[in-house]
């Protein structure tokens, strides 16, 4: 059983980007105007959104749950190849941060300018971001949309890096023109860990990591009567996103009709608690015995 959200994806996509042009927009204009530097990292960052928002609706495109010829496991690995590109534009983001900081300590540059409504603006861009972070994240969580969570996780960490401009302009305002330099390294580091944490937790779908324990799997299998035991159990996808199961399963059946009952009962127990799973499942005999629940380590 499959679900494509690609539809609701696609239109939170499209509405973050449009509030993402505005944010980057007027971040950009903002930092021309006072000439501070962490304010126009912040900008670059904000183009890291947009970017992130178009790299994903390329990435949806693409990424149909709903197997075909050419992809009989569907394509959602599609959706975690986008979500790695929105890794690579925090990373992206994070040098040009530290390469503008560290010329300006080296090179010097011209005070920062500030004002109260050009800081009354930047709360504006904060409300704009910490919408788009909540938007994105709860309905990520609803559908199961690895992408949106990624672009969420970039968008908080927008929240608090234009949280920190904030304070270090005020800072500049009350006289303490250092705090615009000084701001800039933890924005990098903020940025640099927003691109971590979307790699850590893409990959595992990339690198068909193990996604259900197997002897989880093993007690649902032979709670079901007539299964003796179950072996070579393995397991790849994301719980509640998309998974796959694959499995030997020992049945005590006098035929094929009643070997057939059996596992679609396993199966629809395994779907109850793991929905959305395709499930494969290699019968044998009672005789057949085995006791290696799942794959072993290799040593060499």
């Amino acid at each position: 059983m499959t679900y494509d959200n690609r539809s609701d994806v696609r239109r939170v996509l499209i509405i973050t980007l449009l509030l993402n042009v505005f944010v980057m927009g007027l971040k950009a204009l903002v930092g021309y105007w006072t000439g501070s530097l962490s304010l126009l990292a912040d900008a670059l960052h904000s183009v890291t959104d947009s970017a992130n928002n178009i790299l994903g609706l390329v990435a949806i495109k693409f990424s149909s749950p709903l197997p075909d010829r050419e992809h009989p496991y569907g394509h959602n690995k599609f959706e975690a190849v986008g979500a790695l590109g929105i890794a690579a534009f925090l990373g992206i983001a994070c040098f040009e941060i530290l390469q503008g900081a560290i010329e300006r300590i080296l090179k010097g540059g011209e005070p920062v300018r500030i004002s109260p409504p050009e800081l009354w603006l930047l709360l504006i861009v904060l409300g704009v971001n910490i919408f788009v972070a909540f938007y994105e994240r709860n309905v990520g969580r609803r559908v199961g949309s690895s992408i949106l969570i990624a672009d969420a996780t970039h968008t908080m960490s927008d929240v608090w890096v234009t949280i920190s401009v904030i304070g270090g302009l005020i800072g500049v305002w009350l006289g303490y023109q250092w705090l615009d330099v000084a701001l800039a390294f933890p924005v990098a580091l903020l940025v640099f860990w927003s691109g971590w944490s979307v790699l850590k937790e893409n990959l595992p779908w990339l690198v068909d990591q193990m996604a259900i324990a197997p002897e989880t799997i093993h007690a649902i299998a032979v709670s079901v009567p007539g299964v003796i035991n179950c072996h070579d159990i393995a397991s790849r996808g994301v719980i509640g996103r998309q998974a796959f199961i694959e499995m030997h399963l020992i049945v005590n059946a006098p035929d094929v009709e009643t070997a057939h009952h059996i596992t679609e009962e396993v199966e629809q127990q395994l779907e109850q608690r793991f929905s959305p799973v395709r499930i494969l499942i290699h019968v044998e005999p009672p005789a057949y015995q085995s006791e290696h629940i799942t794959f072993e380590s290799q040593q060499t």
